[in-house]
């Protein structure tokens, strides 16, 4: 199990890149100032400042609010991306990735839907 945080500079700016590896599960809330990826498995809330990546074998259990994220994985909750659900080398391209299940309401501002990605809620976009 891992769980740890890293500097990692992008653009000129430096910022924190938070990660729960794969065999890791949380059971309660997550709170993370900067990015997060995610590989292991979280029973509650994760509220993140920055990007959540949650990886193909991710399983979330909650809602999760975010600045910008993407999907790989299982998300039992609502998720609220507050900038847009995107990829993470072409931020201007939104994607729910092929290999993700969602069950619960979406709330974000631009996002695509790769095919395969399976979807049961609403799906709220526009202005948050």
């Amino acid at each position: 199990m891992m769980i740890g945080n890293k500097q990692r500079e992008e653009g000129g700016n430096t910022g924190l890149h938070n990660t729960l590896a794969a065999g890791a599960s949380i059971k309660g809330n997550l709170t993370v100032e900067g990015d997060l990826r995610m590989d292991g498995k979280i029973e509650g809330d994760i509220t993140c400042s920055g990007k959540i990546v949650v990886g193909p074998k991710s399983e979330i259990k909650g809602n999760v609010q975010c600045a910008n994220a993407e999907i790989h994985g299982l998300v039992e909750g609502n998720i609220e991306v507050k900038e847009k659900l995107a990829h993470w080398t072409f931020p201007l391209i939104s994607l729910l990735k092929s290999s993700s299940t969602i069950k619960g309401d979406i709330r974000l501002q631009i996002f695509e839907v790769e095919p395969g990605a399976k979807i049961e809620g609403r799906i709220s976009s526009g202005t948050l």
